[in-house]
C-alpha cells in the first residue's frame, strides 16, 4: 500500500508546488508591519499609543483633503449649472449677444466682444434655419454644418478663423478689426441656402 502511494504521489500531477501571487511581497509586508505595531504594543505601550495617535491624525488630514479636493471639484459644476439654466434666456438672444458685444467693445475688450457678436451671428443663422447652435459645438464645427452658399461659407469661415485668432490665440484686436467682424457678420444671413 505504501509502495502504491508512494508511485501515486510521485507523479507530476501530484507535485504540490507553492505558487506566489505576484504580490506577495506587498502582503508579507503589510503581516509584517502589523505584526511589529502588535509586538510594539507589549513592549512599549507609551509608543504605541503615540503612533497609534498619529496614525489616526494622519487618517482624518487624509479625510479631509479629499473631503475639500471633492468639494473644490463638483462645487463650482453646481454653482455654474444655476448660473447657466438662470442664463439660458441671455444664451438664445441675439439681441442680449449684440448688446454685450457693443458694451465690450465700448470697453476696449474687442477679443471678448468678438466672442459675444459671434454668438449673435450663430443664433441668427438658426433662426434662419442655416445651422442648429449647440452650447458644447466649437465654431469650428459651425463651418462644416452651416447652409450658406459658397461665398458664404468662406465668409464664415474667415470669421471663425478671425475669432480662433483673437479670442483664443490671444493676437490683440483693435476697434478696426471688431467693427470689420461686425460687418462682415451682418451680411451672413444674404448667404443663407435653404436646407
Amino acid at each position: 500500500m505504501r509502495r502504491v502511494l508512494r508511485e501515486v504521489f510521485a507523479r507530476p500531477e501530484f507535485q504540490w508546488v507553492e505558487r506566489r501571487h505576484p504580490l506577495q511581497w506587498l502582503r508579507d509586508l503589510w503581516y509584517r508591519a502589523i505584526d511589529w505595531i502588535n509586538g510594539l504594543s507589549g513592549t512599549h505601550p507609551v509608543l504605541y499609543a503615540l503612533l497609534v495617535i498619529v496614525l489616526v491624525i494622519a487618517l482624518v488630514a487624509l479625510l479631509v483633503h479629499v473631503g475639500y479636493v471633492l468639494w473644490r471639484v463638483l462645487a463650482p459644476r453646481a454653482v455654474g449649472s444655476v448660473a447657466s439654466t438662470a442664463g439660458a434666456a441671455v444664451v438664445l438672444d441675439a439681441r442680449s449677444h449684440r448688446a454685450r458685444a457693443e458694451e465690450l467693445a465700448r470697453a476696449g475688450r474687442y477679443a471678448e466682444a468678438l466672442g459675444h457678436r459671434f454668438l449673435a451671428v450663430l443664433l441668427d443663422l438658426e433662426r434662419a434655419n442655416a445651422v442648429r447652435f449647440h452650447a458644447s459645438k466649437t465654431p469650428a464645427e459651425y463651418v462644416g454644418e452651416v447652409h450658406l452658399d459658397d461665398a458664404g461659407r468662406a465668409t464664415f469661415a474667415s470669421l471663425v478663423a478671425s475669432l480662433y485668432r483673437h479670442l483664443f490665440g490671444a493676437v490683440p484686436c483693435d476697434e478696426l478689426e471688431y467693427q470689420a467682424f461686425g460687418a462682415t457678420a451682418d451680411q451672413l444671413t444674404q448667404h443663407v441656402v435653404p436646407a
